[in-house]
């Protein structure tokens, strides 16, 4: 295996990477995640009257009242185990949520202010570790769209990761809280070869004055970001638009949304003809509910590396065509018009001989670590995402299992040259999930914690996907030993040419388009008092109750146009692995930036990295 000293900071040509979500990440040898003690029972229904049914009759069961997590609610008030009010008053919708008086009401119980009162009651740790995880911080995207700006001074010192979305500090140490104890070694020496990368602090995005915007052009980066780049961190609301409806904190993946943002269940409170409310009063995210619908993790995933909508196969386009029955264009998603182009092989509802027919989900592959974080402060997906493709797939001339902790990485290539193995123990978090057979042994990520969906059956590789599917996997050594390559070409790029294997990522061939869009042009016009949503503020913004006031704005009005789409025959480049790998443009930023008085400040600026 070639060795790379390398920095996995962000850089301007970003990977694209074809991977999913989960609830599967943990470790043999940590012991089981603890469940909360069950305090007294105090039921829904209070003697001779209906509690919160008395309004919300119908609703859907947050979950299957006979599971375990179901006679938990049950024992611990059931609606108000997670809403908090008071279901003795049936008479005032107010006063039982406690509008105006002393008390906790939670209109959506996730969000990640008020976790700790609800979900982190049973789920011990997972709100530290989520406020703490990209998703929430998004620090990678901070750090290099200033970078792509030319933000230099005060604002761009060193370009390590010291912003983002809020002013948080990592308190317990870089030892992550969650993991087997090989990924915590692995992720203490990542840490203390990478500081720069996982940080113990960051500091809210900075909000520059409009007279110092104009002295520094570049700093209009910063309205830039809060107005439209942060939108996506799971402590704000989502914007208002087809596709992006979602809740908060935990909701944000665990609470099923349609793309329509209707309500298609029962309760007679919640309206059904305005858009903004969740598609039924259900959890989702284990076998038992379906899973995570790939169109959760596009109502974020869906700009920058594109990572989610690729998945799906679309593109946006300008066009909006095919028409629809009627002659008239597709409706916007994201704000945007798709062309379908081709699906991702793991998201190809067509399957490979022997497979069931049907795609996967984003979770399938990731773990919970890549979605919940480990308690450490990130600054890249590089530094969160614990998975390899050759996790599952191996080499020609290795089996999954006989690959060394961290291979595919290669960011700390001396860590370990000794064949990874399996574990017989389920990642931890498979107490909150689904628990399959562990056969021959859960296969292990490329930095040592049990996949809990993905197993070992003698040579084979099974993946138990949250759809209800399982597949069997296809190992290169596997097709090696069976000669069942699919051309001779294959046989050649895959196994023939070793330097193929240490220098290329698998997708350098097999992705064979990406979404290339150049050209960022951005006009930040802060004339005539333009404002903007401050969706920084907003996520600052949450209340005691855990509601943001999304009516926060920031001086200018930011536009966007581009130069150029394509997607065929993406470029390669070298990513911050050391592997060549197909680019995709991330932010390339060509601004425009108008002054209070209307007067051009600078025109078409291209920022000095």
């Amino acid at each position: 295996m070639k060795k790379y000293t390398i920095s996995i900071a962000a850089t301007f040509g970003i990977l694209l990477v074809v991977v999913g979500i989960a609830l599967a990440s943990s470790a043999p040898e940590a012991p089981a995640l603890p469940v909360s003690s069950e305090p007294a029972a105090a039921p829904l229904m209070q003697e001779d009257q209906e509690g919160c049914l008395s309004c919300h009759a119908g609703i859907e069961d947050i979950v299957d009242p006979a599971s375990d997590m179901g006679k938990q609610l049950a024992n611990q008030g059931q609606c108000t185990a997670c809403h908090g009010g008071d279901p003795d008053v049936t008479d005032n919708a107010d006063a039982a949520h406690m509008i105006d008086e002393e008390g906790e009401f939670f209109p959506d119980p996730g969000a990640n202010n008020v976790a700790d009162k609800t979900c982190g009651k049973c789920h011990l740790d997972y709100t530290y570790a989520m406020e703490r995880s990209l998703m929430n911080t998004e620090a990678g995207k901070i750090q290099g769209n200033l970078w792509a700006w030319g933000v230099h001074g005060e604002y761009g010192e060193e370009r390590t990761h010291k912003f983002g979305n809020y002013t948080i500090d990592d308190e317990d140490g870089p030892t992550p809280i969650f993991g087997t104890d090989t990924y915590k070694a692995y992720m203490e020496a990542l840490i203390a070869a990478y500081p720069d990368q996982i940080v113990d602090r960051m500091e809210e995005l900075p909000n520059p004055t409009v007279e110092e915007i104009v002295e520094d052009p570049s700093l209009a980066a910063f309205t830039y970001q809060r107005n439209q780049c942060q939108r996506c961190h799971v402590g704000t609301p989502p914007r208002s638009k087809r596709g992006d409806w979602r809740g908060m904190g935990c909701s944000s993946c665990h609470i099923p949304y349609s793309n329509e943002g209707f309500y298609e269940g029962g309760d007679p409170t919640i309206p059904k003809d305005e858009p903004g409310h969740l598609l039924s009063h259900t959890i989702q995210g284990t076998r038992e509910t379906g899973g995570i619908p790939v169109e959760s993790c596009n109502s974020c995933h869906n700009r920058g590396k594109r990572i989610g909508v690729s998945f799906e196969g679309i593109m946006e386009f300008p066009y909006g065509t095919p028409t629809d029955e009627s002659g008239g264009k597709q409706p916007k998603l994201h704000t945007k018009q798709y062309l379908y182009i081709k699906d991702d092989l793991h998201h190809d509802p067509i399957s490979r001989d022997g497979n069931p027919e049907g795609g996967m989900l984003c979770q399938d592959c990731h773990t919970s670590i890549d979605m919940h974080g480990d308690g450490n402060l990130f600054g890249t997906t590089l530094a969160q995402v614990e998975i390899e493709c050759s996790d599952c797939h191996g080499e020609t001339n290795a089996y999954p299992w006989e690959l060394p902790i961290g291979y595919g990485e290669e960011l700390l290539p001396d860590f370990s040259d000794e064949p990874r193995g399996v574990s017989t123990e389920p990642p931890a978090e498979a107490t909150y999930g689904t628990k399959y057979d562990v056969e021959d042994g859960y296969l292990l990520t490329a930095r040592g914690n049990p996949f809990g969906n993905v197993v070992r059956r003698g040579n084979d590789v099974i993946v138990h996907s949250a759809t209800g599917r399982d597949y069997v996997v296809p190992t290169l050594k596997g097709i090696k030993e069976a000669g069942t390559w699919k051309s001779p070409d294959a046989e050649v790029a895959m196994d023939k040419i070793q330097a193929h294997q240490e220098n290329l990522e698998c997708y350098a061939c097999h992705a064979d388009w990406a979404p290339q869009c150049y050209g960022c042009h951005v006009t930040a016009d802060y004339s005539e008092g333009k404002e903007g949503t401050d969706w920084t503020a907003i996520g600052n913004s949450r209340n005691a109750s855990g509601v943001a006031d999304t009516s926060l704005t920031l001086p200018g009005k930011i536009s966007e146009g581009r130069t150029y789409l394509r997607w065929e025959d993406p470029i390669l480049g070298i990513n911050g692995e050391g592997r060549v790998t197909p680019l995709i443009p991330g932010c390339q930023v060509i601004y425009t930036v108008i002054g209070p008085d209307g007067e051009t400040v600078v025109n078409n600026q291209i920022g000095h990295t």
